[in-house]
């Protein structure tokens, strides 16, 4: 069974970090982009950064300059580190793969939330 498995969610002040990890099947990982999508409460889910195989990165321009996504291709993970963390970053967080064109099914993803 295809099973994302994202971690390293919490409640933390505003102005701090978190590190956010994602474990993804290794036969859909190798070679695809891999993504971090958050969804708010009453929101839709958007794209928060992107990450190619060979590395290259994409941030929405809301977390540009405090969050960093990165891979490890060896141990088949994810990572988003979040810095200067902002109230509105708070929100439920996802990780997912794009594989022949699709996304795999969606994990339970990591709540973030950030106090004022």
């Amino acid at each position: 069974q295809v099973q994302l498995v994202e971690s390293g969610g919490g409640l933390v002040q505003a102005g701090g970090s978190l590190r956010l990890s994602c474990a993804a099947p290794g036969r859909f990982f190798v070679g695809n982009d891999a993504h971090w999508y958050r969804q708010a409460p009453g929101l839709v889910r958007e794209l928060v950064a992107s990450i190619t195989s060979g590395g290259v990165t994409y941030l929405h321009d809301s977390v540009k300059g405090r969050f960093t996504i990165s891979r490890d291709n060896d141990k088949n993970m994810v990572y988003l580190q979040m810095d200067s963390l902002k109230p509105e970053d708070t929100a439920a967080y996802y990780c997912n793969i794009l594989h022949d064109g699709v996304f795999l099914p969606w994990g339970r993803g990591t709540q973030v939330t950030v106090s004022s």
